[in-house]
């Protein structure tokens, strides 16, 4: 069987990792791994794939650094023309980037099948780009990855899987795959920790760029760091609209470092005391190294989180932001339930594909 695996961002390079090293186990299985060039890192060196034991892409298309439209349109070119090379069996997708959407829309014309992984995935804000990206890519793949119950149920009340030709599949969450094996590998970063902090991470578009919500998730987080230091790993879009704004951060304990690796980031996950973020990854990534979450969003994806006492939705009320700070640095929570596989989701993946 040949299978061509499509990936654009960072995490998704983190995603495929784990279902490679279980595609690596199969001599029947020939994978070829497409990056379209989506999220442009110049760290992504011979280093980065050694460091993360990932497959070096056999293509990069370099597509970046473009509109939606355009960079949509360019990797569905792109993408296109290894297809029509390669013609492969499957081709694989993970999660909600244009890479996402290219990968699956270039397959279908030319009658290949899609599996998509992470799908079923619904914020109900179709605002956010990823939420049409998902959408689309589940309307139109032939085998559907779900890492949980709620995704099942959401591609069924719209009408897939149950009456269609799509096959529906829980298989669990390869970010938990990936969480337990690398976090042997953490990488402490270079900079002296606190005894006690929470690691936060601001980056998404309706946050950074609303003024009002940003000067209010600030004005909590800086009132927040004065009881325990927070370490603030800056996404450089994020850097340059708070150096723009009129945001009082000093004499807090506000810690801004640059970004930092995925190995870095686990070492940051394994010893802080809470997570605050906006971001969907690294909520799930909170539960798996058992810490609280505060989620400064209107809503989340991952409703199991929430439903189970692992995570708070605040949104950018900076009282709510503080009153959620301080109900979730004092929880006490049993982290024992298999809410994402347990680490097996790659393995089912697999099994499926192979039928």
């Amino acid at each position: 069987m040949k299978l061509i695996t499509i990936i654009g961002a960072r995490p998704q390079f983190i995603k495929a990792a784990a279902v490679s090293r279980e595609i690596a186990k199969h001599e029947n299985i020939n994978e070829i791994i497409v990056h379209t060039g989506q999220h442009f890192d110049a760290n992504m060196s011979q280093i980065f794939f050694e460091q993360m034991q990932i497959p070096k892409p056999d293509y990069n298309l370099e597509i970046n650094s473009l509109s939606h439209g355009a960079m949509t349109g360019r990797m569905i070119e792109g993408i296109e023309e290894v297809l029509l090379k390669e013609q492969p069996d499957w081709v694989l997708v993970y999660g909600d980037t244009n890479s996402t959407i290219a990968g699956s829309l270039a397959a279908k014309k030319l009658h290949i099948k899609v599996a998509h992984v992470e799908a079923g995935l619904r914020s109900f804000n179709r605002k956010m780009p990823e939420e049409i990206n998902r959408i689309l890519t589940d309307k139109i793949s032939d085998l559907l990855f779900c890492p949980t119950d709620t995704a099942v149920q959401n591609l069924q009340n719209e009408g897939i899987g149950k009456n269609s030709l799509a096959q529906v599949i829980k298989c669990g969450d390869v970010m938990q795959d990936a969480a337990i094996f690398y976090s042997d590998l953490s990488q402490k970063p270079e900079l002296d920790l606190p005894e006690q902090f929470i690691l936060a991470t601001i980056h998404r578009a309706e946050n950074t760029d609303d003024p009002k919500r940003l000067a209010s998730i600030f004005n909590a987080l800086t009132e927040i760091s004065n009881e325990i230091p927070i370490i603030l790993p800056l996404h450089p879009r994020t850097k340059k609209i708070i150096s723009n704004s009129q945001l009082t951060t000093h004499n807090s304990q506000l810690i801004f470092i640059e970004p930092i690796g995925y190995l870095e980031m686990i070492y940051l996950l394994q010893n802080c005391s809470l997570v605050m973020t906006d971001s969907g990854g690294l909520q799930k990534e909170a539960f798996f190294f058992e810490k609280p979450c505060v989620t400064l969003r209107d809503e989340t994806e991952w409703v199991e989180l929430v439903e189970n006492g692992f995570n708070k939705i605040v949104g950018a009320d900076e009282n709510k932001i503080i009153s959620g700070f301080r109900k979730m640095i004092q929880i006490q929570t049993d982290y024992n339930i298999n809410l994402y596989g347990n680490g097996e989701a790659s393995k089912k993946i697999i099994k499926e594909l192979l039928k």
